[in-house]
């Protein structure tokens, strides 16, 4: 069985400054802004939230299927997903379009300022969940908007639980959106900041919105992450590495993680756990997809981590 991951295909241009943004943006004149940053340092890599979870998921071991939609410059990343053993069939190529393209610039703090093109991405819902088969779990990733709306609906008739992920797509939403969203998710991942805006849309509390899904997961950065189920709050630690390279993906990584745990019926603290740690092992390495641990790597870093295996 499958866990069906809609989401972007994308390209990520990643350039690093070396300052801080905040040294270079004034608040007082942020009404006129006009700025540029010099980035030394720049790379192209394979990106989008969907390619990003799918790589994650299969290296832990489970059975990612991606559902996305692409342009007339996808080869290169075909070419990675065959390599890679990805499955390619609820792929769709849109003729004369661009596969989506991240432009990610990243300061001295880890701060980013993102441009984003959806090229192909705002034909997502020419796609079908119904077209995918033997699926045992899903995630409604950033996306085109239609899309998004279309995937949850269609997984919610028929009956296959999934993970509600609407990351940098959240603002397209208004907050009856998001409640429609929430209740036909089981469950529900946001950042700190997301969390914020998703409960000034819905008007709601987390603990409120929790109470609509079987858990509300809800990651903090280095603060680690906090998970509302059946109203209780489980904490889940950061963990700790040696050196922090990029962050770019470190959330893709965690919901691979956690779609893990889930398919595989594990309890939250593990769950979130395992989350913490993926993101942790990716942000060692630069882009989203360039950090690459076997199973027994995985486990053996779980127990340095945690204490106890992965079960």
């Amino acid at each position: 069985m499958h866990t069906l991951i809609c989401g972007s295909i994308a390209y990520d241009t990643i350039m690093t400054f070396h300052d801080h943004f905040k040294n270079h943006i004034l608040p007082e004149k942020i009404n006129i802004l006009n700025v540029a940053f010099l980035v030394p340092e720049m790379r192209r890599e394979f990106g989008g939230c969907a390619g990003n979870i799918a790589y994650n998921l299969q290296m832990i071991g489970g059975s990612p299927l991606v559902m996305a939609t692409v342009g007339d410059d996808y080869p290169p990343y075909s070419q990675r997903m065959k390599k890679l053993g990805l499955i390619q069939a609820h792929i769709k190529h849109i003729e004369n379009t661009f596969t989506a393209q991240a432009f990610i610039t990243t300061d001295m703090a880890d701060n980013q300022i993102t441009a984003f093109h959806p090229g192909a991405m705002n034909f997502s819902d020419k796609n079908h969940v119904t077209d995918a088969k033997d699926i045992k779990l899903g995630i409604v990733s950033p996306d085109g908007r239609n899309g998004m709306l279309q995937h949850a609906q269609e997984f919610y008739e028929a009956g296959i639980p999934f993970l509600f992920d609407p990351g940098q797509g959240l603002p397209m939403f208004n907050g009856k959106e998001l409640h429609d969203f929430i209740r036909k998710a089981d469950y529900v991942t946001v950042n700190d900041y997301e969390s914020q805006l998703l409960q000034e849309r819905t008007e709601c509390t987390l603990q409120e919105l929790a109470k609509l899904v079987k858990g509300l997961i809800v990651t903090k950065g280095a603060q680690g992450s906090i998970i509302f189920s059946n109203s209780k709050e489980i904490k889940i630690p950061c963990v700790k590495i040696d050196e922090q390279i990029d962050p770019t993906g470190c959330g893709d990584a965690y919901r691979a993680g956690l779609l893990y745990g889930i398919a595989n019926e594990m309890d939250w603290q593990t769950t979130g756990q395992l989350g913490s740690l993926m993101g942790a092992l990716k942000i060692t390495q630069r882009g989203g997809q360039n950090h690459n641990f076997s199973y027994e790597e995985i486990s053996h870093k779980y127990f340095e981590s945690f204490g106890s295996h992965i079960p």
